[in-house]
C-alpha cells in the first residue's frame, strides 16, 4: 500500500477510464490490444516507483516481472496482426522497442 492507503497495482477508476478513453480504438472500446498495454503500462511505471523506495519488496518485483510479460506478450500479439498500430501504440508510450519484444 502507498501512503494514502491504495494498493500498488491497482488504479482508480478515472484513472483507468481516463486511459481508456484515451488509447481507445472506437467509442466503449476497453478490451482492445492498445488500451490493455495503456494500463498495464501504466501499473508497470507506479509499481516502478513504488519499488525505487521499496527495495526489498520481493512479492510486488515478482508482479511487476509478470506485468511486464504481459505486456510483452500483447505487443508481440499487435506486431503480428497489424504493424503499424504496433509502431504507434510503441512511440505514443514511450515504450523500448527491445521491451516491447518486436522490432
Amino acid at each position: 500500500m502507498n501512503p494514502e492507503g491504495v494498493h500498488v497495482s491497482s488504479l482508480d477508476a478515472a484513472t483507468k477510464k481516463k486511459i481508456m478513453a484515451e488509447f481507445a480504438t472506437k467509442e466503449g472500446d476497453t478490451g482492445s490490444p492498445e488500451v490493455q498495454v495503456a494500463l498495464l503500462t501504466r501499473r508497470i511505471t507506479d509499481l516502478t516507483e513504488h519499488l525505487k523506495t521499496h527495495k526489498h519488496d520481493h512479492h510486488s518485483r515478482r508482479g511487476l516481472l509478470l506485468l511486464v510479460g504481459q505486456r510483452r506478450r500483447l505487443l508481440q500479439y499487435l506486431a503480428k496482426k497489424d504493424i503499424q498500430r504496433f509502431r504507434t501504440l510503441v512511440d505514443r508510450l514511450g515504450i523500448r522497442r527491445g521491451a516491447a519484444g518486436a522490432r
